[in-house]
């Protein structure tokens, strides 16, 4: 089965590089891991004592964020090594100021994973979520180096679990612990002998709940809103921006939108801009310049300010539940901001809890979306009810991060 898995990894990588030279996406990916070994070997890392923390992309590194920052003031001696999978997490964040290093991690080859390993020589590795790179577990498991995942949630439907999968269900004794989000993760690793496991939740709701105390302002959003009622569709994609246009022709309540896309190519805004034509566009690039008083519809076309920009909102539309999943919920929850959401969302168990406890809202068709964004302007009960339920929510949940950082104080190395 390693050599099935090297094979996949081999292959991987390839159609990355011939994807490359069509795909803006695979060119970063292929571009950012050319010299690898020569860019790390040019840096102090091999005479520093490093923790590693590792994300697959940008919403990873708000899990692993929280862990960092602990990490950082418990362990002032020590420096910290990021390496991100994706480009649209190390793009984001390859100058983050709390990381003394920060890489592409090397594709998983037995050779790629030996050399790297070995040069980093970390004292102690975090991978953050979903991380299950097998040849790099491998080598950290060889040199004895702790290596803990954090934030992680198993499904039946994952490899481990199914007969064919006993080899990848081994691996996972390799790791030095497991920290899980919830109970069922815990059950399903039972059953196949996994139990350096603990409950940890989620060290999202440590991340979010520090953004109502950023003090940062955004005139430009502050101007445009003015004394209107707010809704913000935040990480938006074709399907939702369709329906927030519709609701926002239909709904009897008069209020300004806010879109900022999950992608902000040119393309896409153009696409945007068409379709809230009538409703005289304005780009947050050209925010200072315009005249917000006959402007209904704002568009941010940059990245890395949408978590500190719900706090404008009085509603929020999050992205991704018509496609393959929900982006992130709970970034606008922290704020105390009722949230709508598609219908894929049965996977995200921030998702089902909001709705359980009438912080968030489904929805499945403009109907829908209208129905209830006139509720929430309209009934005022109603909306300030949603809106401590969800901030509740998010403060109840907090926690993870310490628990992380305590267990890891159990194997860090010392010099």
């Amino acid at each position: 089965m390693r050599g099935i898995y090297n094979i996949f990894v081999f292959l991987y990588g390839f159609f990355l590089k011939v994807a490359a030279l069509f795909n803006s996406k695979a060119k970063l990916w292929v571009d950012g891991r050319s010299n690898i070994f020569k860019k790390i070997s040019n840096t102090s890392i091999s005479s520093s004592s490093i923790i590693w923390v590792h994300c697959a992309s940008l919403g990873e590194f708000e899990q692993g964020r929280p862990i960092i920052e602990k990490l950082v003031n418990t362990y002032p001696d020590h420096k910290i090594l990021l390496t991100f999978f994706s480009p649209s997490g190390y793009e984001v964040r390859k100058d983050y100021e709390l990381a003394d290093f920060v890489f592409y991690l090397p594709i998983d080859t037995p050779q790629n994973a030996k050399r790297f390993v070995n040069m980093v020589m970390p004292k102690m590795v975090i991978f953050i979520k979903y991380e299950f790179w097998y040849n790099y577990i491998d080598e950290l498991y060889r040199l004895k180096i702790p290596l803990i995942f954090a934030s992680v949630i198993f499904r039946p439907s994952q490899i481990f679990f199914k007969p064919w999968g006993r080899w990848f269900a081994r691996q996972l004794n390799k790791v030095t612990f497991l920290f899980v989000q919830n109970s069922e993760s815990i059950e399903l690793l039972d059953k196949i002998g996994i139990h350096h496991t603990e409950i940890s939740g989620d060290t999202r709701f440590d991340r979010v709940l520090q953004l109502p105390d950023d003090p940062s302002e955004f005139p430009i959003v502050k101007d445009f809103k003015g004394d209107s009622k707010l809704v913000i569709g935040g990480s938006t994609w074709p399907v939702g921006e369709k329906i927030l246009k519709e609701v926002l022709d239909n709904s009897s309540i008069d209020y300004k939108l806010i879109i900022a896309p999950h992608l902000i190519n040119s393309a896409h805004i153009g696409e945007i801009e068409t379709r809230f034509k009538d409703y005289n566009p304005i780009l947050y690039s050209d925010g200072l310049a315009q005249d917000f008083s006959s402007s209904k519809v704002l568009i941010i076309n940059s990245i890395g300010v949408l978590s500190l920009l719900y706090r404008y909102a009085d509603i929020v539309y999050v992205g991704g539940g018509f496609g393959v999943g929900i982006h992130n919920l709970l970034e606008a929850s922290t704020y105390g901001i009722p949230v709508l959401f598609g219908p894929n969302h049965k996977r995200f168990r921030e998702a089902i809890d909001l709705m359980d406890i009438g912080g968030g809202f489904p929805i499945n068709s403009t109907e829908d979306c209208l129905s209830i964004v006139d509720k929430l302007f309209s009934d005022k009960n109603f909306y300030c009810d949603s809106a401590s339920k969800a901030k509740k929510y998010v403060k109840q949940n907090s926690g993870a991060t310490q628990i992380v950082v305590t267990k890891a104080m159990e194997y860090l190395i010392a010099d």
